[in-house]
């Protein structure tokens, strides 16, 4: 199969990467191959944190400008500097809720408006599924679930190469066990959000 290529941006501490580890035992648990790689940054003080995973026939890990099948955007502004990774054949699933860089915030340059960030993802990509991630994480019982909450609109979307049931298998694998089922609650609102856009 054509790999599918999938591009997730966010910054330091909103589990990018166990979500990266997640999606690609699922794909092995499907029989299916993998690649990733990934950009740690400053990923402990909040810096930009990014993971490229291709499932299928891929011969590198990276994603060229304009071919990601899906963008999983854990921050709005960190969406928008994946841009140039999409084309009008891209899905992206887009937490809404900011995490204000310490930079900005000292910045007379302030954060844009998400709905302004929206519309020009709108301009680029095949559909937007844009949601308060962070808002359904707290939900269901904490904030760190909130990868949970985007592995679960990544599954809503249309081609996903991976059956929700394997993904909650992987993360039964991958989590501890005392958080697994706030995990498992915040992976199906986000599989809800997501379904009903």
């Amino acid at each position: 199969m054509k790999s599918y290529d999938i591009y997730i941006s966010g910054v330091g501490g909103q589990g990018i990467i166990k979500t990266s580890i997640v999606i690609g035992e699922s794909a092995m648990r499907s029989n299916l191959n993998v690649l990733m790689s990934e950009i740690h940054g400053m990923s402990q003080r909040g810096g930009v944190v990014s993971t490229e995973l291709k499932i299928g026939d891929a011969h590198s890990p990276i994603i060229e400008e304009g071919t990601a099948d899906l963008l999983l955007a854990f921050e709005p502004l960190e969406a928008l500097r994946a841009i140039s990774k999409i084309s009008e054949e891209t899905y992206v699933v887009m937490n809404t809720s900011p995490t204000y860089p310490f930079n900005i915030r000292e910045s007379k340059d302030p954060y844009p408006d998400v709905s302004v960030i929206i519309d020009e993802l709108e301009s680029k990509s095949k559909k937007v599924l844009a949601f308060d991630a962070e808002k359904i994480a707290k939900d269901a019982g904490h904030i760190l679930s909130l990868n949970m909450v985007m592995i679960g609109g990544a599954t809503a979307v249309s081609g996903f190469p991976l059956d929700k049931n394997v993904v909650l298998e992987s993360m039964k694998d991958n989590l501890p066990e005392k958080s697994l089922e706030i995990n498992m609650k915040a992976f199906n609102e986000g599989l809800r959000a997501c379904s009903s856009k």
